[in-house]
């Protein structure tokens, strides 16, 4: 089943303009990450194509495990070295509160022991949301390994904004627990928050 392009021409060019493409409709997809000088695979496997990932197979292999359990309500992507909280629902807010929620965020709340302290989690950018997928998966769309928990199909949001008819500034969410799923929305409105830290 093709996955529904909920993704504009602006949306596009502004994700290009940053090094990322994405493929909701799973015709071609250009990796987000290179790690150790190698484009990596995006996980898909199923072709729409001839010259479509899922037939070319390109890029390296991701690294094995993917995720680590670090067993104090943090998970570590083995691909990227990012930090995620294994609750991947830390809060339902707006965006503004959101940023605010992730930039207060520390051990002792919401499951964490890691020692980390205010300041050290932030909301991810657009980038690092999508990094978290597999092009071959859907529902979650995210490696099998995956040790998150409490993942939705609905909207989560992400800190990259989007000026959208000059004077409204507009976030980009991302639905990994569903089909993978990017556009921009309404920031006054609540989505799912799930915290990162780490990178450079």
């Amino acid at each position: 089943m093709r996955r529904s392009l909920l993704i504009s021409l602006s949306l596009v060019l502004a994700l290009i303009a940053g090094s990322t493409v994405c493929a909701h409709d799973k015709v071609a997809v250009i990796p987000l990450l290179e790690w150790k000088n190698t484009v990596l695979k995006t996980g898909q496997t199923r072709s729409y194509g001839p010259r479509d990932d899922g037939a070319l197979q390109k890029g390296g292999a991701w690294p094995t495990p993917r995720f680590t359990d670090n067993n104090n309500g943090t998970v570590t992507d083995n691909l990227t070295g990012l930090i995620w909280t294994k609750n991947s629902v830390m809060a339902i807010e707006n965006w503004d509160d959101a940023l605010s929620f992730a930039n207060s965020l520390a051990s002792g709340t919401a499951g964490l022991t890691d020692g980390s302290q205010a300041g050290d989690w932030r909301l991810p950018n657009v980038r690092e949301l999508l990094s978290l997928l597999d092009y071959g998966r859907e529902s979650p769309a995210l490696p099998a390994d995956n040790p998150f928990e409490n993942l939705t199909g609905m909207w989560y949001w992400s800190s990259t904004t989007y000026n959208f008819r000059d004077e409204v500034i507009q976030p980009y969410g991302v639905r990994p627990g569903s089909d993978g799923t990017v556009a921009y929305l309404d920031k006054t409105v609540s989505r799912y928050v799930w915290c990162v830290r780490g990178g450079p």
